[in-house]
């Protein structure tokens, strides 16, 4: 396979670029990138119809990668809970090496073929769950390893890599490939690479998220109220579905603990 993702960058003599070159040729570079997601978007539906599907039956939605792939994964998974009221059981972000690997390296954790697998497992991964492998380059064993044995366990696959025909598809149920071309600086895949990784997985979770009702019109209305902030903005959104005093709101969320639930009192 030809590693696009590896290939000489568009720019050259970077050290050489004035302050406003480097960065208005990088946003150049990141402007391509909603573009070719939106050739995908009938691929990025048919698996976020799958996991919705897997989801409903009793499913979970696994996120599986190493260095920057990993940490964009647990990202997202991290984030499902606060956002919309789920439990951190049903989106799980597994990166090589670990939690350690999560702000530091963890050197050649990503070349063990089987630890994917193993890490699955202590999930007790199952049939009625979906593993997405995100994997920049397409050839990671940790991902590849892991996607390859989830198939010959009939476990759903997918992926989110940025070059064509690689491993990581072969083994994938569902693949996406988003080749958004070279880097700005050569190989750094933490770039445009990451970038594409990243809206995709908002694209996926927040579609799924929704389709499993936990958005009402526009509105998180299964957040979790962990700060100040959020119990402010949920306040705010029972004020606009039925005029009250900020004070009496503030009130009926905090006796009643999400948005949904005061919006389920007031309008019976």
């Amino acid at each position: 396979m030809k590693k696009i993702t590896e290939s000489d960058s568009n720019h050259h003599s970077l050290e050489e670029m004035t302050t406003d070159q480097l960065l208005l040729n990088i946003n150049k570079e990141d402007n391509s990138v909603p573009n070719i997601i939106k050739q995908h978007i009938s691929e990025i539906s048919v698996l976020v119809d799958k996991i919705f599907t897997q989801l409903k039956s009793g499913g979970r939605l696994f996120y599986i990668g190493a260095g920057t792939s990993g940490r964009l994964g647990i990202l997202d998974a991290s984030e499902c809970p606060p956002t919309f009221g789920v439990s951190h059981d049903l989106v799980i972000g597994l990166i090589a090496g670990g939690d350690n690997a999560i702000r530091k390296a963890v050197e050649f954790a990503e070349d063990d073929r089987m630890l994917g697998w193993s890490d699955l497992l202590a999930h007790k991964v199952g049939k009625n769950d979906v593993v997405i492998g995100i994997a920049a380059s397409g050839t990671t064993p940790y991902v590849v390893g892991a996607l390859e044995e989830c198939q010959n366990n009939n476990i759903t696959t997918g992926c989110i890599v940025c070059n064509e025909n690689s491993p990581v598809s072969l083994v994938s149920d569902y693949p996406l490939e988003i080749v958004v071309g070279p880097e700005f600086v050569t190989g750094s895949t933490r770039m445009k690479s990451g970038t594409a990784q990243k809206l995709v997985l908002n694209m996926i979770s927040t579609s799924v998220m929704i389709k499993l009702g936990h958005v009402r019109g526009n509105k998180m209305v299964d957040m979790q109220l962990s700060n100040e902030k959020l119990v402010d903005r949920g306040v705010k959104m029972i004020i606009k579905s039925k005029d009250m005093s900020y004070e009496k709101a503030k009130e009926l969320l905090k006796e009643y603990n999400s948005v949904r639930n005061v919006l389920k009192f007031i309008n019976e």
